[in-house]
């Protein structure tokens, strides 16, 4: 871990420039992805990849340059290319960042058990064909597939100021889907792939329970085919982790992102129906809602000590008692706002620029068991695993489908409804929130794919949730 820190050390202090601030941000980073697909494996995906940003301030203006050449001159080159392009942009810059205060600390962040060897292809191999062979033998089971990706990265960051802070992170998702078709409709139950990932080593496949995955993923597909459509109509609804991962992400995560919010995605990734001045006014949902920023949960996919551009990371609280009182916002954008933020200032590799990102954005659990949030439901539905999603640039109108759906009536669990689906607008959504599980409901989750900016930047994003309850939402079935 960590090998190429003294030679990297080394070759930054070789760097001669005239900036008042200059840094570096060197990445390396190797991936696996494995699959069995229907008892067959298929060809390992795998990549491996390393390179360094330059950043330089020159008279309160900043650039950057990237180059996957890392040695001597190679980071020259780049530093020299930043620093021409600062000063030729300087009688065109909109801020001076001249006063903005630097990163000068040193610390070290590594995933959970990132010293143990992850186990050989060839055991992960055998592990994906174990459960890929046991999806029973059924026609209607027209595909299934075992998977399991690993990225391991590590990061180091160095700037004249004295800054050293260096990471060493593995992220692992594992993922198990199954499809059914009986001629006329077409199911799918999916464990993973999307909605669980999770830093650490083969600790995280245990958790995920692969084991035993394949015949009951199997079991749920077949189930889904025999049952009938997700009745439509106003109803309350609980939303089990794996389906409120979606929801924060889209109806939270996005509209708070402070970026977004100043207008400076909205020719892409869209804006925001979140105003700054709403921050400390606007009642975002029920006062059953808090909503954290928590950088310190080991096994999430978004912790670290500090984000990229080396500001420390630590929890706060973004929603309070349904109030909203803090956006998702790095250095930059609390520097042009105003406003206080929190530290997810991120880059997706070594040639981006790190730019405003969710990181973990959990919603804190509540005191119901599971049982209780059910027991306190006349008539309503539960919803688990997105399969599709809608939602406005405003990050507002929405509407979602899942893969599973169950109806609940006089506070007990029935059968089960295919094609569930609801819809709502996320200003008003929240403010149904009417009961929050209690932390036997919760769960780690995360995805490895969200995407923003341009270029764009495809990163790793945590997410903490309990199941939620949902008073009066408008749902409805594949038909409607």
């Amino acid at each position: 871990m960590f090998d190429i820190t003294a030679s990297l050390r080394q070759r930054f202090a070789g760097l001669r420039s005239g900036a008042e601030f200059f840094s570096l941000r060197h990445v390396q980073q190797s991936d696996q992805h494995l699959s069995v697909r229907k008892n067959v494996a298929e060809p390992p995906s795998l990549g491996r990849d390393e390179g360094a940003m330059l950043t330089v301030r020159v008279n309160g203006v900043e650039a950057y340059a990237a180059t996957a050449d890392v040695s001597q001159a190679g980071l020259q080159r780049a530093l020299d290319q930043a620093e021409a392009l600062a000063r030729q942009i300087a009688r065109h810059a909109l801020l001076d960042l001249s006063t903005q205060a630097v990163a000068s600390g040193r610390a070290d962040y590594a995933s959970p058990n990132h010293d143990k060897a992850f186990p050989s292809l060839r055991d992960c191999y055998d592990l994906l064909a174990r459960e890929s062979a046991s999806v029973p033998s059924d026609s209607r089971l027209v595909n299934w597939q075992a998977s399991l990706g690993l990225s391991t990265i590590e990061q180091i960051y160095l700037n004249n100021a004295g800054a050293e802070l260096r990471q060493a992170q593995r992220f692992v998702f594992p993922g198990f889907n199954v499809t059914a078709y009986d001629g006329q409709d077409s199911q799918s139950r999916t464990l993973g792939r999307e909605n669980f990932g999770q830093q650490g080593g083969f600790d995280v496949v245990e958790r995920f329970a692969l084991n035993g995955a394949g015949a009951r993923v199997a079991e749920q597909a077949l189930q889904l085919l025999l049952a009938p459509n997700t009745p439509s109509g106003v109803r309350d609804l609980l939303l089990m982790p794996d389906q409120m991962m979606l929801q924060i992400h889209e109806s939270i995560g996005h509209p708070l992102e402070m970026d977004r919010i100043l207008g400076d995605e909205r020719n892409y990734a869209g804006t925001s129906f979140v105003n700054a001045s709403d921050f400390g006014h606007l009642q975002y949902g029920s006062k059953l809602l808090n909503v954290t920023f928590d950088p310190a949960i080991p096994e999430e996919l978004a912790s670290y000590a500090h984000d990229d551009d080396g500001t420390p990371a630590s929890k706060q609280l973004l929603i309070r008692d349904g109030l909203l009182v803090r956006p998702l916002g790095g250095a930059l954008s609390q520097f042009r706002s105003g406003l206080d933020g929190v530290a997810n200032s991120r880059a997706c590799s070594w040639n981006r620029a790190p730019i405003d990102r969710m990181a973990n954005l959990n919603i804190e659990p509540g005191n119901q068991t599971l049982e209780q949030l059910i027991g306190g439901i006349e008539q309503g539905i539960l919803m688990r695993t997105n399969r599709s999603w809608s939602i406005d640039d405003a990050r507002n109108k929405f509407q979602f489908g899942c893969e599973w759906g169950q109806l609940i009536e006089n506070g007990e669990l029935k059968g089960v409804v295919k094609n569930p689906n609801y819809r709502g607008i996320s200003s008003s959504f929240w403010r149904n929130l009417s009961a929050v599980g209690d932390a036997s409901t919760n769960q780690v989750l995360g995805t490895p794919n969200c995407g923003k900016g341009e270029p764009n930047q495809v990163v790793r994003v945590g997410h903490a949730s309990p199941a939620c309850v949902f008073s009066q939402i408008d749902v409805f079935g594949g038909d409607a």
